[in-house]
């Protein structure tokens, strides 16, 4: 005959009835006697392991097996510019130490340190060896410092290289002037940012047109002023922070109208949508209509509406009567505001230079000025 069982009440009561059960279960049990052997049970566990940890710990410490024996133990990968030599005192201390007791991420960060290093990846290879794998910065440009000509990289951090290791190396950059080693690292990034941005627009086309250029100034960050090549002098752009291949395209159209009119041409400012600025090399300077832009008084004969500028260059005469001194005007006002701007800018960054000094050496303004 089939046999039905209730699994509800029926087996509670089963387990309620179970010798020893007290009524509870195994991890809460309802008796003291039970709880206690729990406790000591628990306690029992936990220090076996606390015992096994503080023994594997002492194994680690003392065996030998462990130990960074010298510097062949201490292996690299990615060494072009940085050498060893350059790389192993930072892992000097760590001679004879215990492999588990190196502090990885302290030496990642000191071989970051190291100007060529972009990038560190330090880690254990048991028994007894730290690999090492460095990214090493890729430059991008020249760089003048005074008279010493070093590299830079995108970041802005400037690179040292002996001339013999340059020429073996073929590189064929411009020159980037305005990067200070004294500037802070931001304010070197946004200016070689503006630089990446006038190579990339450049060369968007595929013709390579960065390799014409030989000298970019980045002394203000929201004008590039790049020196062009040209025959028998340089011609010094003023390309601003924006719109690069459009205003390179412009000064390739008209630059040698512009110079066969002003033998002695010395600077165009590409940077005004209405007209271009041309400077000569006694200071004196002169404005031309835009290429595609309506100026006033350009006005086409029987319709009595503007007509779009002439490009610079048909003659002295008309140069002259295409120039309106409301442009001109305009054009110096716009200058000098941009000259204020960056004079304020510079006056601003060396109170800030002044102040960082005096609290890094703990100094008041009276006694800086006997301190030298």
């Amino acid at each position: 005959m089939p046999l039905e069982m209730d699994d509800g009440d029926g087996d509670d009561e089963l387990r309620s009835r179970a010798p020893g059960s007290a009524g509870g279960k195994w991890w809460r049990p309802a008796g003291k006697l039970g709880r206690i052997f729990l406790v000591a049970g628990a306690l029992v566990v936990l220090g076996g392991f606390t015992y096994l940890g503080l023994a594997l710990r002492t194994y680690l410490e003392r065996d030998a097996r462990f130990r960074i024996a010298g510097a062949a133990d201490i292996q690299a990968t990615g060494l072009t510019e940085v050498s060893r030599a350059d790389m192993l005192p930072v892992f000097g201390e760590d001679i004879g130490r215990n492999i588990f007791f190196v502090p990885l991420s302290e030496r990642r960060k000191e071989l970051e340190q190291i100007p060529w290093v972009e990038h560190a990846t330090v880690m254990r290879v048991l028994p007894d060896q730290i690999r090492v794998a460095l990214v090493e910065r890729e430059p991008v440009a020249f760089t003048r410092v005074g008279q010493q000509i070093g590299l830079v990289d995108a970041d802005g951090v400037l690179l040292t290289m002996p001339p013999a290791a340059m020429a073996q190396h073929h590189y064929s950059f411009p020159v980037v002037t305005g990067i200070d080693p004294g500037d802070p690292i931001a304010s070197r990034r946004a200016r070689m940012a503006v630089y990446e941005r006038l190579m990339s627009d450049l060369d968007s086309t595929g013709q390579h047109l960065s390799q014409q250029i030989s000298e970019v100034d980045l002394t203000d960050p929201e004008d590039a002023r790049v020196l062009m090549p040209e025959q028998g002098a340089d011609i010094l752009a003023h390309f601003g922070q924006d719109h690069f291949m459009e205003r390179y395209q412009r000064y390739k159209a008209h630059i040698a109208e512009w110079r066969q009119q002003y033998p002695n041409l010395a600077a165009v400012d590409l940077r005004y949508a209405q007209q271009v600025v041309l400077q000569m090399a006694g200071g004196k300077e002169a404005s031309q209509p835009a290429p595609g832009s309506v100026q006033p008084g350009d006005a086409q004969p029987g319709d009595g509406k503007p007509q779009a500028g002439k490009p610079a260059g048909d003659s002295a005469t008309q140069a002259a009567n295409q120039t309106t001194p409301t442009a001109v005007q305009r054009a110096h006002a716009n200058r000098e505001k941009a000259d204020r701007a960056r004079i304020e800018r510079e006056k601003k960054k060396r109170a800030e230079q002044r102040h960082t000094a005096l609290n890094q050496f703990d100094l008041t303004p009276a006694q800086a000025v006997h301190a030298g």
